[in-house]
């Protein structure tokens, strides 16, 4: 019997990927698709390397939650389409995308494949609830680097980083961390927010990049350390880096808790286990049929056959 293994998969992350990625297809009847087959190789690729006995395809239910919007109004405000007062904001998405993302929901139902979002959070507070506490070794796929804060060597957390591609993806585990960044990954959330993201809409602090983060980290271990350093005459800081620590207390005082990934949501964990067949295997075909995605179908449903638990099935 095979050791328990979780695979967390950053939905959105992987279909955006997939669809800039794979060469346009169409169905039969026109509509795109190469977003949807694109994300079926990755799940098949992924877990035929890694064998997962348990895999969730974690969801943003709100890609931009109101609560990290009330602390920090910057926050993806720049890939926002149209604001919907007491809703979720309509995210910058290109039409054929747009399109095929309830078409991957109808297919991972019909695989079996769990779901999982939550209201008022992102695919990373899913992910990162579902990683903490596990109890068994934790893979999470993504192309996004605000994930790096939950690796844990201890509790066998690592990340699979798809940012050069899923077929060159990296395997990010705490020394990793240390090497490229200079920080240990249970700084990582707090490098970030000193430093920024633009792609976030996270100004970080004006004057303080991936260096002088890192030296900073190193020095004072925290964020609360460096604040507290910067307000103690004595504490060994340059007068450049007093001031902007000082100039940045408004942004400091809320972007720690937009940074760091929630993992303390009421989401399921009783339905992970990856079964030897498919929920619907009548709907697998006929999606595959229907989407011109019968041959990465047929993949995936071979991996299951291979590494789900014949008892699921």
């Amino acid at each position: 019997m095979r050791a328990p293994r979780l695979m967390l998969l950053d939905t959105a992350s992987l279909y955006f990927r997939a669809f800039f990625g794979v060469p346009p297809i169409e169905a039969p009847d026109g509509t795109p698709v190469n977003a949807v087959r694109g994300l079926l190789e990755f799940i098949a690729r992924l877990a035929e390397e890694y064998e997962p006995t348990h895999l969730a395809c974690c969801w943003d239910d709100d890609w931009r939650p109101q609560w990290r919007v009330d602390l920090l109004p910057t926050y993806k405000a720049h890939r926002v389409v149209e604001e919907v007062p007491a809703g979720a904001d309509v995210e910058e998405v290109p039409d054929p995308l747009a399109v095929q993302v309830p078409l991957i929901r109808e297919v991972l139902d019909a695989l079996g494949i769990a779901v999982v979002g939550a209201p008022e959070a992102e695919a990373d507070d899913v992910i990162g609830t579902l990683a903490t506490g596990a109890g068994m070794p934790v893979d999470v796929v993504t192309g996004d680097r605000d994930l790096f804060q939950l690796v844990d060597d201890a509790a066998g957390v690592r990340v699979l980083y798809t940012a050069k591609g899923v077929g060159r993806h990296e395997r990010v585990d705490e020394a990793w961390v240390l090497e490229r960044y200079g920080v240990r990954a249970s700084q990582y959330a707090d490098f970030a927010t000193l430093r920024g993201d633009t792609s976030d809409g996270l100004p970080g602090v004006s004057g303080v990049g991936e260096k002088t983060a890192a030296t900073l980290l190193g020095r004072f271990g925290d964020l609360a350390g460096i604040r507290a350093a910067a307000a103690d005459p004595a504490a060994e800081l340059t007068p450049a880096q007093r001031r902007r620590i000082v100039d940045g207390s408004a942004y400091l005082d809320v972007a720690p808790r937009v940074v760091a990934v929630r993992r303390d949501l009421d989401v399921p964990r009783d339905r992970l286990a990856l079964a030897a067949t498919p929920a619907d295997p009548l709907a697998v075909e006929a999606l595959g049929e229907h989407l011109n995605a019968a041959s990465p179908l047929a993949r995936v449903v071979a991996v299951l056959a291979r590494v789900g638990d014949p008892a699921l099935g």
